[in-house]
């Protein structure tokens, strides 16, 4: 269990997230034209999973466009965006905002990324979203970075994770 802030609240997550070198946990999430994409769907591109609570809150919003904007640089990389909302509300924001380089992923179903990631909040008013995370996958998916951002409002450390890539 991760202990992180709300708005210098103490709340708590599920669990730990995966470490450095071991395997990603294989994930079902539905993408925004409803089908279902898996870990394996993935394999032989290193990735970049940017979760967050909810694609319709400020520092979230930022992350998405902000990773949008850096992907499209990198070679063989790509940037899944996973949270709990909803397919049409991820779709609605990208489409809006004209973002290419993400592709969404929604755990609304289940809640069992969340949970198998360690990065489920459990206390709160945002108890069952996810928490504010950054894992880095390499072309195989082995865990090469993650990031559990301490405080819920704040960005995450875009240029580590990325620089997480090069090594």
């Amino acid at each position: 269990m991760a202990s992180i802030t709300l708005g210098g609240n103490p709340i708590n997550t599920s669990g730990e997230l995966p470490k450095v070198g071991s395997m990603a946990p294989n994930f079902e999430l539905v993408k925004t034209d409803l089908s279902v994409a898996s870990l394996g769907d993935f394999k032989g591109s290193r990735l970049v999973l940017n979760i967050f609570p909810s694609i319709d809150t400020g520092t979230c919003a930022t992350s998405v466009r902000t990773f949008n904007a850096k992907a499209s640089a990198l070679e063989n990389t790509k940037v899944l965006c996973i949270s709990r909302d909803l397919p049409f509300a991820q779709k609605r924001f990208c489409g809006a905002e004209g973002l290419e380089n993400v592709e969404n992923l929604s755990d609304f179903k289940t809640g069992s990324f969340g949970k198998e990631y360690g990065l489920e909040i459990t206390d709160s008013v945002l108890a069952g979203l996810h928490s504010r995370v950054v894992i880095v996958l390499d072309e195989n998916g082995t865990v090469k970075y993650t990031e559990q951002v301490s405080e819920i409002a704040d960005e995450p450390n875009y240029d580590a994770a990325l620089t997480a890539l090069e090594k």
